[in-house]
């Protein structure tokens, strides 16, 4: 089979960037047989990776299996192995990278380095339709807008520290949340800040293209210590000061590059009130707005396997030997052979 040539064929997909160990499948026309996760949830605080690394190793024979089972096929079906290179932390890259090194090597078919930040946006893509669209992705590791220019997805803003996902969840944390299977803690931070009612002064920081959040996210735990507010009020009040940041970036990117479609993705995508204030904005400026679907929104193999597809289609692959990861690999330095300026 020639790489660029191949019209049929089946690609895994693993993402382990963080705290999810996740195994998609795809085919080369873009259909998801399978898309399986399993999340590593610590007892207390934030991620630790050598924990979620553990977690990963621990689960990673049977998340595989169940995504073959789901997508009714053998390992020997697949054409080609895709892995999440980066960005992400690092002992978590490692344990994807090393699985699908032992898959491809194994079963003699290519292996695919895929940037995450890339994955999220072309599932997004898939799952809405959307052609070229300039694509707010927000996650726990990650807050940019993004939109194709010159061969690669270029960032027309982003966060200067913490991402959006982190900053809500941190927060979260502080207020004594815990995280659950089903409910994450951005999710519970939404359901509370439905019931908020006064809007708490919090600091609004947008620099030029990009914004920054730590200063709004003390502030945010320094008025709840203080018990002067409602969670429900500082949660209220958290989200329209955060969401509304990255919608004033999202809004100018849009004026500067005139495109007609707003895509959002990443594992924030799912809240409605951000949903809400960029289907304003879009419609503002005559531009449809997406949302990727939420069992899509969160780190996930599916988006791997089908950027894999993607990449090896148009004749990216990787000789094993050379399949580093890359911890701080940027959107911006990926080539995208496979997207054409319109």
């Amino acid at each position: 089979m020639t790489a660029g040539k191949s019209r049929e064929g089946f690609c895994l997909g693993i993402e382990s960037t963080a705290d999810d160990f996740g195994v998609g499948i795809a085919t080369f026309q873009g259909d998801i047989l399978a898309n399986v996760s399993d999340g590593y949830i610590p007892e207390t605080g934030g991620i630790h990776p050598r924990e979620a690394a553990r977690h990963h190793a621990e689960v990673a024979d049977s998340v595989l299996a169940q995504a073959l089972s789901q997508a009714k096929m053998k390992p020997k079906d697949l054409t080609a192995i895709a892995f999440a290179q980066g960005p992400g932390l690092g002992p978590c890259l490692r344990t994807g990278a090393t699985v699908a090194r032992a898959l491809a090597s194994y079963l003699g078919v290519p292996l695919v380095g895929v940037n995450h930040s890339v994955g999220h946006i072309e599932i997004g893509k898939l799952q809405t339709g959307a052609k070229d669209p300039l694509t707010l992705y927000v996650s726990g590791g990650n807050t940019m807008v993004t939109a194709f220019a010159s061969g690669r997805y270029r960032v027309f803003g982003e966060t200067l520290d913490i991402a959006l996902g982190n900053c809500l969840d941190v927060f979260a944390r502080e207020a004594g949340l815990k995280n659950q299977k089903g409910l994450p803690l951005g999710a519970a931070v939404e359901q509370l800040a439905a019931k908020g009612k006064r809007l708490v002064p919090l600091p609004y920081v947008v620099k030029g293209m990009d914004l920054s959040l730590s200063g709004l996210l003390t502030a945010a735990v320094t008025a709840l210590q203080k018990g002067a507010f409602s969670l429900e009020d500082v949660c209220y009040s958290l989200q329209e000061h955060a969401f509304s940041m990255v919608t004033e970036v999202t809004e100018r990117a849009l004026a500067h590059t005139e495109k007609r479609e707003v895509l959002l993705t990443g594992g924030v995508a799912a809240n409605r009130r951000l949903q809400a204030m960029l289907d304003i904005i879009a419609g503002e400026h005559d531009a449809s707005f997406s949302v990727v679907p939420q069992r899509f929104a969160s780190d996930n193999g599916a988006m791997i396997a089908w950027a894999g597809v993607l990449a090896y289609t148009h004749g990216l692959s990787v000789p094993v030997e050379e399949s580093f990861v890359r911890v701080r690999w940027r959107v911006d330095k990926v080539d995208v052979p496979w997207v054409k300026q319109p």
